[in-house]
């Protein structure tokens, strides 16, 4: 099986996750509070794999796994030294 294949299959994640029909919360405005979308992704049973997309295809805007771009793009800064 091929890595697209591998990755269709997976996208079915979005469809358990607690987000679903909250966009708008996810994607706040400059300087807008962004705890209750972060308060979603706590418990919710695909967070991991919400975030390693983000990371992985990265999202521009919005909360991901619990984190913002800025937050993301850390992340992302952080696994490029780490691998060096």
């Amino acid at each position: 099986m091929t890595l697209a294949e591998l990755v269709e299959l997976d996208e079915g994640w979005q469809s358990r996750a607690l987000c679903k029909g909250a966009t708008s919360l996810f994607f706040p405005g400059r300087g807008e509070d962004t705890s209750a979308a972060k308060a979603i992704c706590e418990p919710c049973p695909v967070r991991e794999r919400c975030l390693e997309h983000a990371l992985t295809y990265p999202e521009k805007i919005g909360i991901y796994g619990g984190y913002t771009e800025k937050e993301r793009r850390l992340m992302r800064r952080q696994r490029r030294e780490d691998a060096a």
